[in-house]
């Protein structure tokens, strides 16, 4: 499966728009529930995708957390992890998060630090940066969720060689008064088309922020970093050679030289590509249980909650539109006027909400800057393709997906038929065909017939079938391009596509979305020890409104 989903990315780079071969995994945000955390740091060893196990450090749950949220099968918050737990609590709340040093003594005290929060530590002993815990011992820190929206927490304790170990993690602030528009316009027709077939809410809020503009329909998760198996090959060693020795006493310390920095792993929420395509708490990676393997449906608002947890800055790239920064480490990005935030025509932020309106870029590039987080909204509609996504064309009696309606609405979508698989369909493109006269054959009827130069440019890997849903393949070859759909004339090779050749893999039937790339804009980062694919690449995939997104997954 792997090496199916390695072949299929080759041809992504060009094109960014591809019909997915993948099997179904999905992301959402799992974490788990306070506003009492009680963590320990531990060894492990993560499992990476070219076949190495690599000795790392991360936080884990001592004991039974109070809660996950949101509810998933298989979902376990192991004794080490990475990235750590995420924890998740509400706007107002006193956190108390519970440490144990349970790192080989040789590693020395560890600590946690939480930016943007003004933290009481108790116990342990003193640190440069914060009270830090002891081989063995115990430090809490306490702490009142002042500000929502996404934040990390990573060891404040010779950060150059813990962080890199793993010692990092990200808490949730969900605010404490979600507004009351987030159950109107859109997102109420959004949620009304989800439960329509049988879709589960997974959202922690229905809001990022006490901000009108601040309203979503899917969120995400993602905290990149990333890992130079020399400095962890190097700890491994003095630990091995340590192991035994008392904390305190001459010589039971490490020495790992931390410069100069050669990465060779790239990940994204502990994972490479393609493990992090694979369900979330999958087996096989007892020690990374988060995924990053996105999904919407078109018309959606989603929350991309982003963390630079390592050292260098990463061009966070997102095909098929810019991202609008909502904040940056918890801090909305306001205007000084109450102003609109129009997404898309029709997809508005907060017109008409009292106080300031958001004033946060469209990003080409989201860059992960060390130590920032930032939250933002993308969306995808499918306005302005110019041709019908859906793949409808009234003459097709046969298949009566072809010929669903379409009615716009004020801004131009189909938001009425909330049931409809073409729900939020822009309306404009209802039934243009993809290809008018199929540009791989002569127009004139000549001697010959020339193979589609989509299927030259992207390798039988394509899945040749440009429609969303189930029977995209059949709609691909048009049953009834004999006739002109639009016209009702008889003038073959009108309206007709020649997309799907009979010896091209055929997309699973259970999952027919396009798949945008999101990875780093930085080529060496996207592979794995200098291999592509890899590293920090996933996608994110827009499905028809008949393919349930099951986030448990």
């Amino acid at each position: 499966m792997k090496r199916a989903i390695s072949k299929s990315v080759r041809f992504l780079a060009p094109m960014a728009l591809v019909i997915w071969l993948a099997p179904a995994a999905f992301a959402a945000t799992p974490g788990i529930t306070g506003p009492t955390f009680n963590l320990t740091a531990q060894q492990a060893f993560l499992n990476q995708p070219d076949g190495e196990a690599v000795y790392s450090w991360g936080y884990g749950c001592n004991g039974a957390p109070t809660g996950f949220a949101p509810t998933m099968p298989n979902q376990n918050c192991p004794t080490m992890q990475v990235p750590g737990p995420t924890m998740i609590v509400t706007e107002g709340q006193t956190v108390t998060v519970n440490l144990l040093n349970g790192l080989p003594t040789a590693a020395g005290n560890t600590s946690i630090l939480f930016p943007g929060f003004t933290v009481t530590p108790t116990g342990g002993v003193a640190g440069l940066l914060t009270q830090e815990a002891a081989p063995g011992a115990t430090v809490t820190y306490t702490f009142t969720a002042s500000a929502p929206g996404t934040h990390p927490y990573y060891s404040g304790t010779q950060g150059d060689l813990q962080i890199e170990m793993g010692l990092y993690g990200a808490i949730i602030v969900l605010p404490a008064n979600v507004p009351g528009n987030c159950e109107s316009g859109y997102h109420a027709l959004n949620a009304t088309a989800r439960g329509a077939h049988g879709e589960t809410d997974f959202r922690l809020a229905h809001a990022a922020y006490d901000h009108p503009g601040s309203c979503y329909d899917r969120e995400y998760l993602f905290q990149w970093a990333e890992m130079d198996s020399r400095i962890h090959r190097q700890a491994l060693a003095q630990v091995t050679a340590l192991a035994g020795c008392t904390a305190g006493t001459m010589g039971c310390s490490l020495n790992v030289q931390t410069e100069p920095y050669h990465p060779a792993y790239f990940l994204i929420n502990g994972r490479s590509m393609p493990d992090l395509m694979d369900p979330n708490f999958a087996g096989e990676y007892p020690h990374q249980p988060y995924n990053a393997n996105p999904h919407m449906h078109m018309g959606e608002l989603t929350l991309v909650r982003t963390i630079g947890q390592g050292r260098w800055q990463h061009p966070f790239h997102e095909h098929a539109n810019h991202v609008r920064i909502l904040a940056r480490d918890g801090n909305l990005e306001l205007s000084g006027s109450t102003t609109s935030v129009t997404y898309t025509s029709g997809l508005t932020g907060d017109a008409g909400a009292p106080g300031r309106g958001l004033a946060g870029l469209l990003m080409f590039n989201t860059d992960t800057t060390p130590g920032e987080s930032f939250d933002g909204i993308f969306y995808f509609t499918g306005r302005g393709l110019n041709w019908d996504p859906y793949g409808h064309h009234p003459g097709d009696t046969a298949d009566p997906l072809a010929s669903l309606s379409c009615t716009p609405d004020g801004n131009g979508y189909n938001s009425s038929a909330t049931a409809a698989i073409n729900f939020m369909e822009w309306c404009q493109d209802h039934n243009k065909p993809v290809q008018v006269n199929p540009f791989g054959d002569v127009p004139a009827g000549g001697p010959a017939t020339l193979p589609d130069p989509n299927v030259f440019t992207n390798g039988p890997w394509y899945s040749g079938s440009p429609y969303f849903g189930p029977d995209a393949n059949l709609r691909a070859t048009m049953p009834a391009c004999t006739a002109n759909a639009l016209t009702g004339a008889a003038t073959p090779g009108t309206n007709c596509t020649t997309l799907q050749p009979a010896n091209l893999q055929l997309n699973p039937a259970n999952e027919r979305g396009w798949a945008f790339m999101w990875h780093s804009h930085n080529e060496r980062e996207i592979t794995t020890n200098n291999v592509f694919p890899g590293g920090m690449l996933m996608m994110m995939l827009v499905d028809s409104r008949e393919f349930v997104i099951d986030e448990s997954m």
